[in-house]
């Protein structure tokens, strides 16, 4: 059974500012003084050689874990999310409950990002009147009460059940359950050579940045560091760490 078939056909055209992910945040014993923008600059530079071909088992296993457990989650999830695709066609009528937004992936390789709409229709062509109320300093684009987003897609995000269709993502490859979160390509073009460092492994579902308490109070420079900290570290470890505290975040029912 797939996501991909559900009642309504996936559109391209809207939110495509949509970069960041609502799933919830749970603590995470992180000094942000180690993230300030200040160290950002002095960080040790990532070695890429060293990233794309070290660690040859793990890349192995891991792709075989998001495999089996994306797969699993599919058969699980599917009638949740054909749910709230209905649900989202009577609350907010006149788009498709999906949309397909371009990302930029592992080695700025780009793929359709999938997700359920939480915004108006044609919400892209309000961005012009909102960037002078950007909250995120960077290449990215945020505001904490976004008109855009619709009350049940307020819900959604809340709940993270928004995310649920980027397990296709995770079985096609595009995608992995612990990684960067992945940016869109208008971001992409304004980064620092320093700043592609986080372009070296494949984007994932979650990550440092989504457990951090309070995640969208830390400046672009933390987000970054925290996603370099994650390549340096990766490993089983890591990312089973990682996903039980996403999974208590989701719970606590704290996203935006």
């Amino acid at each position: 059974m797939e996501l991909g078939k559900a009642k309504a056909p996936i559109e391209v055209d809207e939110e495509q500012v949509d970069n960041v992910s609502t799933m919830t945040e749970s603590p995470l014993q992180t000094d942000r003084t180690s993230f300030s923008k200040s160290n950002t600059s002095s960080s040790q530079p990532l070695n890429r050689g060293e990233v794309l071909h070290s660690k040859r088992l793990y890349w192995i296993g891991r792709r075989t874990q998001d495999i089996i457990f994306s797969s699993l989650a599919i058969l699980v999830l599917w009638p949740l999310v054909a749910i709230c695709a209905i649900m989202i066609v009577i609350d907010s009528p006149g788009a498709s409950p999906f949309f397909v937004q371009e990302r930029v992936g592992r080695d700025g390789k780009k793929f359709k990002f999938l997700k359920l709409r939480t915004m108006i229709p044609r919400a892209e062509s309000m961005l012009d009147g909102l960037l002078d109320k950007n909250e995120m300093d960077g290449p990215v684009f945020k505001i904490k009460d976004d008109p855009r987003i619709t009350r049940l897609g307020k819900f959604l995000r809340k709940t993270s059940i928004d995310e649920l269709p980027q397990l296709l993502n995770i079985l096609m490859g595009n995608m992995s359950i612990v990684g960067p979160r992945p940016a869109i390509p208008r971001e992409v073009a304004q980064y620092t050579e320093y700043q592609r460092q986080r372009l070296y492994v494949t984007p994932g579902l979650t990550c440092y940045w989504q457990i951090q308490p309070h995640r969208n109070d830390l400046s672009y420079d933390e987000w970054l560091e925290l996603d370099l900290k994650y390549i340096r570290e990766r490993s089983f470890w890591v990312d089973w760490k990682i996903i039980f505290k996403t999974f208590g975040a989701v719970f606590r029912l704290t996203g935006e």
